[in-house]
């Protein structure tokens, strides 16, 4: 398959702006927004952005659904309707994977073209294409599913895609990487979330909050509904998160109980141990 050039961003927001702001002088982008509003926001940034579905996906060969998984297949199917070109490759940006491959595949299969999914790891508590910024891709970790077992051409594209934005790619299957995804991003939203709950109940003790409590707090100001729907898709991979967590509370409450000393710290210490491999955040 040849290069990815036209590339069509379905929704823009903090993930399709930035992909349209990353320099590249191998892709030409364009963004669709439903709302006007939205558009001209994109197009005051300086990007090719059009409220025209037709006039957004009549050159794509890559077209990417930037849009909860939930709106992905109405807007694809009207994509497809509204012109989008017989070669064009079909992705995604979703949080989750099995859903999308389950209800694009019939869209995508009847209509002949092919769907692989993406996920790049990046974005921050804060969204909308106002919060959209070239450098958001370097070096995060862009996920990739080929359920469909499309052809490897195809896949190897993609994947030059995401890697010519700076992101650091592997591959999984979807059941894979909804396991991987509510472990290692979900599961830590609804902790900070549960440590915004419970550390600020009276919302006056916020003056005496430190680093520390913005830090473990910080995701927990995502846009709810977005993560409502985040975390109810994934709610049978959270399952297992949410059991070892109420597990490691247990423990902590015999230790609070004990007063074992060695034994909290040792606790400790293997808690920082874990945190302790993550690689530094990027500046």
């Amino acid at each position: 398959m040849s290069a990815l050039k036209h590339i069509t961003i379905l929704g823009g927001g903090l993930l399709g702006g930035s992909i349209a702001l990353a320099q590249s002088n191998k892709h030409t982008f364009r963004v669709w927004s439903r709302r006007d509003a939205a558009t001209h926001e994109a197009l005051n940034l300086g990007l090719d952005a059009t409220s025209d579905l037709a006039a957004a996906v009549a050159c794509a060969n890559l077209l990417i659904l930037s849009v909860p998984v939930g709106a992905m297949a109405p807007l694809l199917a009207n994509a497809i309707a509204a012109g989008l070109p017989e070669n064009c490759l079909i992705t995604d940006v979703g949080s989750v994977k099995h859903l999308p491959h389950q209800t694009l595949r019939p869209i995508v299969s009847a209509a002949g073209y092919d769907f692989i999914g993406s996920h790049p790891m990046a974005g921050g508590e804060k969204g909308g294409i106002a919060q959209a910024r070239a450098d958001l891709f370097l070096n995060a970790a862009c996920l990739l599913t080929n359920d469909e077992n499309v052809a490897a051409e195809k896949c190897q594209a993609l994947e030059e895609f995401w890697q010519s934005l700076g992101c650091r790619t592997s591959w999984c299957s979807s059941a894979d990487h909804d396991a991987l995804v509510a472990r290692i991003s979900h599961f830590p939203h609804l902790l900070a979330c549960v440590g915004a709950t419970v550390a600020l109940k009276d919302p006056k003790l916020s003056v005496f909050g430190g680093g520390g409590l913005r830090d473990t707090t910080r995701v927990a100001s995502g846009n709810p509904a977005m993560w409502a729907e985040i975390l109810l898709e994934n709610r049978e991979c959270l399952l297992e998160n949410l059991h070892e967590s109420l597990d490691e509370m247990k423990t902590v409450m015999q230790l609070r109980e004990s007063g074992d000393f060695p034994a909290m710290q040792c606790w400790l210490s293997r808690a920082k141990s874990r945190r302790d491999v993550l690689s530094p955040e990027k500046r």
